[in-house]
């Protein structure tokens, strides 16, 4: 995992072009890993702008991603559901060709970090979880389990489909 006091991060991109910002942005995100207030709530609103853009990722996503999956490993009480959906979606944009390739350097530690999603969900599976939460850390665990089509799936469900679903309604 890339240190956050690592110069490599101003030579990192994003969507908005250098990640020498990320760094701070993750250590805010340490300090705030309960639910948002609204889906403009900063840390999470510039990460997911900057990280995941319109489903295209970076090569800063990669080395953003470990850490991410790290501080709601440590964190206690209610989870944002973006610490699931985040990894989950910058996964699956990689996988569907979304992004470049991860560099070398940042390779093994955004492995590890997406398969201990599983970990990260399972640690945090006697708290309270509202629909979004459940669908992310169902997505998470997909992702971590190597489900790319089931995570992006589940990331797309929505009252409307899951209702279609419940009621085996396909004719549209």
């Amino acid at each position: 995992m890339l240190p956050l006091d690592n110069p490599r991060w101003t030579t990192l991109t994003h969507a908005y072009g250098s990640a020498a910002d990320i760094p701070d942005l993750l250590r805010q995100l340490s300090c705030k890993t309960g639910p948002k207030v609204s889906f403009d709530s900063e840390p999470w609103f510039t990460l997911w702008s900057s990280l995941c853009h319109q489903g295209d990722v970076f090569d800063a996503s990669y080395a953003a991603l470990p850490h991410i999956v790290e501080i709601a490993c440590a964190a206690e009480g209610p989870l944002e559901f973006s610490f699931f959906q985040l990894p989950a979606a910058i996964e699956i944009a990689r996988a569907n060709g979304r992004g470049p390739a991860i560099p070398p350097d940042l390779a093994d530690g955004y492995h590890l970090a997406v398969t201990g999603l599983a970990d990260c969900v399972a640690l945090h599976r006697h708290s309270v979880w509202d629909e979004a939460t459940m669908l992310s850390a169902i997505s998470a665990q997909a992702i971590a389990k190597g489900h790319h089509r089931i995570a992006e799936a589940v990331m797309n469900l929505d009252d409307h489909l899951i209702a279609k679903l419940v009621a085996m309604d396909f004719e549209d």
